[in-house]
């Protein structure tokens, strides 16, 4: 398969949307019409519930890890192990669990996982450790200011970086961007934080604490509309949105093919719903709806 003639979706909720992701994986793999021929899954992202390392969101994934891998495995999909702290010190590296969540995900089969790292503290651990990963650049790192974003691509530790959400737009200068540096690219797509905010560093590091365990007041968003929290529809408003028009018309013939779609945090209607929207032909929306709710093994709400 040629990269260049297929979009990759990097989807939310390894751990957190297990139910969800064996019947959805299910359906596209023996129904492969109902869905977008130019669209494939890159891979599936997410962190168990109280993980040391984990960062971005509360991590609430409860699957087991040997089951997860499975799925993985079963489907010839990437899992990537959401590791992005931003607060991570030296006394934290011998965390067992997550060196063990490390020795399972290091080998799967004929595809390579990765790490979506935060630290540098910890990316040279991982990769003097466990080589057998790659490497994802977080958005939590906030990279607003587009010539730090080309400075985090020009590392070669680095297999993508996600930039933070504001520079999608910045069509200038991304046309200007190599052609290896436009494959490392991965854009959020779905963001519906308030485009204006300056406080998303410090909501990051606030959740980094929390899974440090370190006792600390909830960060409290002051951006407007905040106490609806997030909205399919309301992501579809930012600025930043990129919907599947623009990856088709804008994105692609730029030469970008990896996207990045959030929502550990949410139920898996609503990711139920972004996999609809992103992946799944319109006609088809209904049947795939269908069969997924109609599952009595799951619990979509």
């Amino acid at each position: 398969m040629i990269k260049e003639k297929k979009i990759y979706y990097h989807l939310p909720g390894l751990f957190e949307f297990y139910d969800l992701y064996e019947a959805f994986l299910s359906l596209f793999e023996k129904h492969r019409e109902y869905f977008y021929d130019w669209c494939e899954i890159g891979s599936i992202y997410g962190a168990p519930a109280d993980c040391l390392w984990g960062g971005g969101r509360v991590g609430f994934g409860e699957e087991k890890a040997d089951k997860v891998l499975s799925l993985m495995q079963r489907y010839n999909i990437s899992a990537r192990l959401t590791f992005s702290n931003l607060l991570l010190r030296e006394e934290h590296l011998s965390d067992r669990r997550c060196n063990r969540l490390c020795s399972q995900f290091e080998k799967n089969g004929r595809i390579k996982n990765g790490i979506i790292v935060g630290s540098d503290i910890l990316l040279k651990f991982l990769k003097d450790r466990y080589p057998g990963f790659y490497f994802v650049s977080s958005t939590t790192k906030v990279l607003t200011c587009f010539d730090d974003f080309e400075a985090e691509l020009r590392r070669p530790e680095f297999s993508y970086v996600v930039p933070d959400f504001r520079l999608n737009k910045k069509f200038e200068k991304l046309k200007s961007l190599s052609y290896d540096e436009k494959k490392k690219t991965e854009f959020l797509c779905n963001e519906c934080c308030f485009f204006g905010c300056n406080e998303r560093k410090n909501c990051y590091e606030n959740v980094s604490m929390k899974s440090l365990g370190v006792e600390c007041a909830d960060h409290i968003c002051t951006s407007p509309d905040a106490t609806e929290g997030y909205r399919f529809s309301k992501a579809m408003e930012n600025p930043a949105f990129i919907g599947t028009e623009d990856i088709l018309n804008i994105y692609k013939p730029m030469g970008f093919s990896d996207f990045k779609i959030e929502g550990r945090s949410l139920g898996s209607a609503v990711v139920l719903e972004m996999l609809l929207y992103y992946m799944t032909k319109p006609d088809c929306r209904l049947k795939v709806r269908e069969e997924i709710y109609l599952d009595s093994a799951l619990d979509l709400f």
